[in-house]
């Protein structure tokens, strides 16, 4: 007899993409999910005879090694401690199908596939090709299974998302294409062996790639480029962004990442919170880990990890940056589902993973796993960096006054106002779902001080038997008298970009007391992590306020004192300290962060969207400034498709309209999304999910 040798081999595409719902996948190979089996026929040069057996070896990683689990030698019909078996399914003559299964704990990423055939005393190997393995929702023995169909429809298979920006008043949604299916999944694969991690120890590495937190881990770190580990993004969040990109300016992430690969693993500029976390997502659902966008509003960093932010103003009501601690408007990062077997049962779930370079972690810019559980119970000891995502969404606020002799005095507290609308996208639509109760208690219940209690305990290793109002390193600090005076601004009508804001001070006198009170006034533009970009307004007045009177002060920004200092966040806050005159310097801070509207861009859908048939949009976009615009630029984007319409000036005031033209390809929702720039603002954002119907 001649040996007996495989000829050809069909890795059945179809089939298998189907059963492992991986036929979205834009790569060639068979792609396929973990602790399920596949199907692979091999023809031989002839039937196989008695005394000849058969037997896989799958391979993974450079060093591959059974007692590592990247290397695994099972024969047909037996069941071998590595977890993988392979069994013969009904077959012709040459044409053999062989049922191959992987263990639901599987090492995931590209593995090689040899057979080898055993004849008497001789052994001789053919080696057959190369496959993917994912991570696999639909499997109950999967760390990462999700027993609702349309949670894995969304946080798997959605290649749309939508992100919540703005602030906790005026909340925002802008839309993100993830893009997991578009040829990215080598890409998602190299950056795994991009890590630090893999540099370390390739073959500990590997071995350690069926577990979803390590991966997670890992990912969080190589989603930014501030290690030195060919990360994807570098952040920047002052100063001008010059020949690279605005963070504002991306859509998506697939040409963040394909740029990535074309500039040969070089870090893209620039990136920011929300960028981070999309290109995150991006990763984690092409890998298989179900994975979501969450935003947090009034997101603290508290760089001394005391539980408390502190902001500081000079004596006419100015902010300083002169705290490492800051405030966001909002922040945004990701929560992923698996199971916790190192905390225990009561931690499986979701779990925070946050890629924007904060703050090192065991000296890498990464964050998580943190269980969303144990961030909710102050349980702040617990892997991963537990306490950081606490204090992100409960720390206490203090505001202080820093005199010109730079004494310092407390002017405010608040326990409340950190970690407030927690949101996420509605599963199958693009609603808002507050999450907040996940991460916190409701306040006024006495269970918020006493998870706060314990998380401060842990921080310090001792008891805490203080109220909240204490500074976190133990030693009660100055009480906030009361001014006896309440105070807030009001919008007379909402705040347009291009327009003048008006804006009123609220001023009430709580006491029976008449009360001379000095205002000192200033206005900036700022980012949305609050920093300072640019002063545009400063002013001092006086009020005098009869027993329990109240009074209005009006402000006024005019669009010529705002207008060059904006950034794409188009944010400006205003504050005021009001001093009660003759009182000991008794102060009042109010404080107001305005979000300037923008409805520019209006999208008119036809009534009925049909596959493969030509549609028509209108888009419509305006000129909100009193000036006129040049440079005007219209980016649409479907899916990973631009187009760049360069559009003529527009008159001050002016609106104008274009007709798109698009031929959907598939059916089932999808996004468009619109950019408009020109020579005076830039970025703002409009967007559309289409429902296309079948032909």
């Amino acid at each position: 007899f001649t040996d007996l040798t495989p000829t050809h081999i069909s890795w059945q595409p179809s089939v298998n993409a189907a059963n492992h719902h991986t036929d979205r996948y834009a790569n060639t190979e068979l792609t396929v999910r973990r602790g399920q089996a596949f199907i692979i026929t091999l023809y031989f040069n002839r039937p196989r005879q008695n005394g000849e057996s058969l037997a896989f070896v799958t391979e993974i990683g450079p060093y591959p090694s059974e007692s590592h689990r990247t290397r695994a030698v099972f024969k047909l019909s037996e069941a071998g401690p590595s977890g993988w078996s392979a069994a013969q399914g009904p077959s012709e003559a040459t044409a053999t199908n062989f049922v191959i299964t992987s263990p639901a704990n599987a090492v995931i990423g590209r593995y090689n596939l040899t057979l080898l055939v055993t004849s008497g005393n001789k052994i001789s190997s053919r080696y057959l090709g190369q496959f993917v393995l994912l991570f696999n929702p639909w499997c109950t023995g999967d760390d990462v299974f999700i027993a609702n169909e349309n949670e894995r429809q969304e946080y798997v298979l959605n290649e749309n998302g939508i992100i919540f920006v703005g602030n906790a008043r005026y909340i925002e949604a802008r839309a993100w294409y993830y893009g997991q299916f578009q040829d990215l999944l080598n890409i998602c694969l190299t950056m795994l062996d991009l890590s630090l991690y893999y540099r370390q120890d390739p073959g500990m590495d590997v071995s350690r790639r069926g577990d979803p937190k390590y991966v997670g881990r890992v990912i969080s770190s190589m989603i930014n480029g501030n290690d030195n580990d060919n990360g994807v993004l570098l952040g920047k969040w002052q100063g001008s962004f010059h020949s690279h990109e605005n963070p504002s300016r991306w859509d998506g992430s697939v040409v963040i990442l394909k740029k990535w690969r074309q500039d040969n693993y070089r870090p893209v500029q620039y990136g920011q919170c929300w960028v981070f976390a999309g290109v995150m997502c991006t990763v984690l659902r092409c890998l298989g880990i179900p994975t979501r966008l969450v935003s947090n509003f009034n997101s603290a960093h508290d760089v001394d990890r005391n539980l408390s932010i502190d902001k500081y103003y000079d004596s006419s009501g100015r902010s300083l940056n002169i705290s490492k601690d800051s405030t966001w408007d909002y922040h945004v990062w990701n929560e992923s589902w698996f199971v916790r077997p190192d905390l225990g049962r009561s931690y499986n779930g979701w779990q925070v993973l946050d890629a924007t370079p904060q703050e090192q972690s065991k000296g890498i810019f990464q964050c998580g796993p943190a269980s969303v559980v144990a961030i909710k119970e102050g349980e702040v000891d617990l892997d991963y960096d537990t306490l950081f995502v606490y204090t992100e969404v409960n720390a206490d606020c203090n505001r202080w006054i820093v005199y010109n002799d730079g004494t310092k005095k407390r002017v405010y507290c608040d326990t409340e106002i950190i970690g407030r609308f927690i949101s996420t996208k509605a599963l199958g639509s693009n609603a808002r779902v507050d999450i907040t109760a996940n991460y916190k208690y409701p306040e006024g219940k006495g269970i918020v001080t006493r998870v706060y209690k314990k998380a401060l305990a842990k921080i310090l290793g001792t008891s805490v038997t203080e109220g909240r109002t204490e500074s976190a390193d133990g030693r009660p600090s100055e009480t906030v008298r009361n001014p006896g005076i309440a105070g807030k601004f009001k919008l007379a009508e909402p705040p347009v970009f291009g327009k003048d804001i008006n804006l009123i001070l609220v001023l009430n006198n709580l006491s029976s007391d008449r009360k001379a009170v000095r205002v000192d006034m200033s206005a900036s533009t700022i980012l949305y992590t609050r920093r300072t970009v640019a002063e545009i307004l400063k002013a001092t007045t006086s009020a005098e306020l009869g027993p329990k009177q109240g009074k209005h002060i009006r402000v006024k920004i005019p669009y010529a004192h705002y207008g060059k200092y904006l950034t794409t966040d188009k944010r400006i806050q205003v504050t005021a300290l009001c001093e009660v005159m003759r009182s000991h310097g008794l102060k009042l801070l109010v404080e107001k962060t305005i979000i300037l509207e923008d409805t520019n861009i209006i999208i008119k859908l036809p009534r009925r969207i049909v596959v493969n048939r030509a549609a028509t949009l209108e888009i419509s976009y305006a000129n909100p400034l009193p000036e006129p615009v040049s440079r005007c630029v219209l980016l649409v984007t479907l899916m990973n498709q631009q187009v760049k319409i360069n559009l003529a000036r527009l008159a001050p005031r002016e609106r104008s309209k274009i007709y798109f033209e698009f031929t959907p390809r598939r059916s089932g929702p999808l996004q468009l999304q619109v950019d408009f720039s020109c020579d005076k603002f830039s970025h703002v954002k409009g967007f559309v999910t289409i429902a296309v119907a079948p032909s």
